[in-house]
């Protein structure tokens, strides 16, 4: 396969068109799921590490998003929970501990939902925290690669992956390695996972806006906050979930 910015382009395009069409059934499931939480006064809380955090962030506090939406992050530790900004680093994913003090220290309430995301499913702090999710009771939502996960064996001692644990599972499409194209001396450059979990992280919002639409009802979303009056309709709107929503971070 030529390495160029073309034959990337023609693979992510299949590779959206092929997540799309197989995830279809899962992505309403999704959605369902989602809506009868915020019909319960719930929140939606999204976490990823590492690259999977751009999947966070297509879900929590963007334009044409949803507004009861809480992003989790490892860096919450130093904003919220005291830590020094030394304990952050590419491994801190793997110490399934840490999970243990995001979700403590996240404003969470018994009818929120979660949607994690994570390339590889295996990573200790992902697996940790999916467990905990499920023995407080929460729907969860996973985004992960059906592909890499399955050649992985899990950091975590239970030996578990973040897909055991979902009442959902999205798989991102993306192959062994993200990297789709492959390079004549060995490895591969072009990876998929993050365009296409922000495909369906876009597509089950809107599946649950049209949801509830379709019963009448007015879907609380953002407006982007650079157009006017988007700052005014985004805080009246913000209000009504105080203290169970972060921004800034």
């Amino acid at each position: 396969m030529t390495v160029s910015a073309e034959a990337y382009l023609a693979t992510v395009t299949s590779t959206m068109q092929r997540v799309a069409t197989e995830q279809r059934a899962n992505v309403a499931e999704a959605a369902d799921l989602i809506v009868a939480a915020l019909r319960a006064d719930g929140v939606v809380h999204a976490f990823g590490t590492g690259h999977s955090e751009a999947l966070a962030m297509e879900i929590a506090g963007r334009a044409g998003g949803l507004v009861p939406t809480n992003r989790i992050a490892l860096r919450d530790l130093v904003l919220h929970g005291g830590e020094s900004a030394d304990v952050l680093g590419p491994k801190l994913e793997r110490e399934p501990a840490v999970a243990h003090r995001l979700y403590e220290m996240a404003p969470v309430r018994p009818p929120d939902v979660f949607v994690l995301a994570s390339n590889s499913g295996v990573n200790g702090a992902m697996v940790e925290f999916a467990s905990i999710v499920k023995q407080r009771g929460h729907g969860l939502v996973a985004i992960t690669s059906a592909r890499h996960s399955a050649r992985m064996t899990s950091r975590h001692p239970s030996g578990r992956k973040l897909a055991d644990f979902a009442d959902v599972v999205l798989d991102n499409g993306a192959p062994y390695g993200d990297a789709t194209l492959p390079l004549p001396g060995g490895g591969a450059v072009g990876a998929v996972s993050s365009i296409t979990a922000a495909l369906l992280a876009q597509q089950i919002t809107v599946e649950v806006v049209a949801r509830l639409v379709a019963a009448g009802e007015r879907p609380p979303v953002y407006l982007s906050a650079n157009i006017t009056g988007g700052d005014e309709h985004n805080a009246e709107l913000e209000a009504r979930y105080a203290g169970r929503i972060r921004r800034g971070s």
